[in-house]
């Protein structure tokens, strides 16, 4: 990992440039970290275009109204809290009370409708993202889903970008007339990791020593989620976000 030579002390300088991550076609069907290396063993990854993590969201005049129903698969759900395409839905739930298999089985039941998935994992164990990789793979879901890992395990820096990243991909498709839905498993992690980074920062923390600013960095991401007029493309981001 590139950051493992980095250490307390060490001269760094600005690029004044914000952080971009490549996107494109090749990716689909691909497991990638923060900043679209391959972690499938699969071979490089090859894309013509870049899209900076930090984007404006769409104007409000640009956005067209949500009418096109997008389905979980789930009866109840769909019977009683229905989704649409350019929606924001916050899926919510103690541990272990399946937040994630809700997830899955919307990707699942993406299949033959055009759209592409990207599941982002935050702060989880790589047992249990392994998994969701391998019932992916299992329902030939893999094939329209891009699957973007942050464990527990890698560098608060890489946590903390993940869920951008992962939506500037979205906003590719997007923007190119496509359906997206995405994942965020979990919100709740990500929190907490800018949580880290704010106190190593010394940024004054309120409540539960997370920063004051903590709920504009959730609400900036889910604001890019939307639904385009056909004249900007007619694409839709469908953002599902957990939280414990």
């Amino acid at each position: 990992d590139d950051a493992k030579g980095i250490k307390a002390g060490d001269e760094v300088r600005r690029t004044n440039q914000v952080m971009d991550v490549p996107v494109g076609e090749s990716l689909l069907g691909r497991v990638i970290d923060p900043v679209s290396r391959p972690l499938d063993n699969s071979g490089a990854i090859r894309t013509m275009e870049r899209y900076p993590i930090e984007r404006e969201s769409p104007p409000i005049m640009d956005r067209e109204p949500v009418y096109v129903p997008l389905q979980t698969g789930i009866l109840v759900i769909d019977a009683l809290v229905p989704i649409g395409r350019g929606q924001r839905e916050l899926i919510l739930g103690d541990r272990q009370t399946g937040k994630t298999a809700i997830a899955v089985d919307t990707i699942l039941n993406q299949k033959d409708k055009d759209v592409i998935c990207i599941y982002c994992a935050i702060g989880q164990k790589m047992s249990s993202i392994a998994r969701v990789i391998a019932q992916l793979k299992k329902s030939g879901a893999l094939e329209y889903t891009i699957v973007m890992v942050a464990s527990g395990e890698d560098t608060p820096g890489l946590n903390y970008i993940a869920p951008y990243a992962a939506t500037s991909i979205g906003e590719y498709f997007m923007e190119r007339g496509k359906d997206v839905l995405i994942i965020y498993d979990d919100l709740t992690h990500h929190a907490r990791t800018y949580r880290e980074l704010s106190l190593l920062l010394r940024r004054p923390p309120a409540r539960e020593a997370y920063p004051g600013d903590i709920f504009y960095i959730h609400s900036r991401l889910l604001e890019r989620a939307t639904h385009l007029k056909k004249e900007k493309g007619g694409g839709s981001l469908t953002a599902l976000p957990i939280i414990e």
